[in-house]
């Protein structure tokens, strides 16, 4: 893996195999923030940049990054896994920031947040997630592909599934479910102890809300709050949530300073 030098600006992470992350990095004080992007997003996403907005304005250190195969970032997105996310987000970590991080973690970056604050404990003041996706390739993908759908992925390598927020489909590859399946959360304890902040609409079409109630229920920390939005749908981008996700951000930073 090699080190990229703070800029403050846009620039390129190369790991070890050689795959290059794109991020962008502001300078600051700490905590630092890390925004991670959902499923086929990237970090020019609206909460991405509302949360960069915040820590301008607060004068904190912050990291918005491309996931394998994800915006400006190298890959082909059929070929990537939960564990290469988690792993990309861990490298940003450990070559992009200094001392405690709080983790902003968006539907499958909120699964992948989990997955790398449990690779760096030690690194991790908080977590933010909204509408977060843990486990979401075996629950709310694997068990609900009709038989055809599976034939394809075992026998071909990938299935396609239908994007509602764009005409190009989503091309799941075999690798994302079966490596899912070695990430998997919510069956068991998840050894965490910083403070959790959830934020789930109840009209989470994509998402059901109450994962986040599982969520909460399985994360060992017992600072941990689940906020419902009735109205809130998946991408929770509207200008109510982007106010809603810097007063979490506001209330967690007095707390962290305490």
């Amino acid at each position: 893996m090699q080190d990229d030098q703070f800029s403050g600006a846009a620039g390129i992470l190369t790991r070890e195999d050689g795959a290059s992350i794109a991020y962008h990095a502001l300078p600051g004080k700490g905590p630092g923030v890390v925004f991670l992007h959902g499923l086929k997003s990237d970090m020019q996403g609206t909460k991405a940049l509302a949360t960069e907005e915040w820590c301008r304005r607060n004068g904190r250190a912050f990291v918005r990054f491309d996931a394998f195969g994800h915006g400006q970032s190298s890959g082909d997105f059929v070929h990537g896994t939960m564990t290469r996310w988690a792993g990309d987000a861990v490298a940003v970590l450990d070559h992009l920031t200094e001392g405690p991080q709080i983790l902003v973690g968006s539907s499958m970056g909120g699964w992948a947040a989990l997955l790398a604050a449990l690779q760096r404990r030690d690194r991790i003041a908080a977590l933010v997630t909204l509408a977060a996706a843990p486990d979401f390739t075996e629950e709310l993908m694997w068990h609900d592909f009709s038989a055809e759908q599976r034939r394809q992925l075992l026998e071909q390598g990938w299935t396609e599934l239908p994007n509602c927020y764009s005409d190009e489909p989503y091309r799941i590859g075999r690798a994302l479910i079966e490596d899912g399946r070695n990430n998997l959360l919510l069956p068991d304890i998840i050894n965490l102890h910083c403070p959790v902040r959830l934020i789930h609409g109840q009209k989470d079409e994509d998402v059901p809300w109450r994962t986040a109630l599982r969520l909460s229920e399985q994360l060992a920390s017992e600072d941990v709050e689940m906020i419902l939005v009735k109205n809130g749908d998946h991408r929770l981008s509207s200008p109510a949530d982007i106010a809603r996700l810097w007063q979490v951000l506001d209330s967690l930073a007095e707390k962290l300073a305490e």
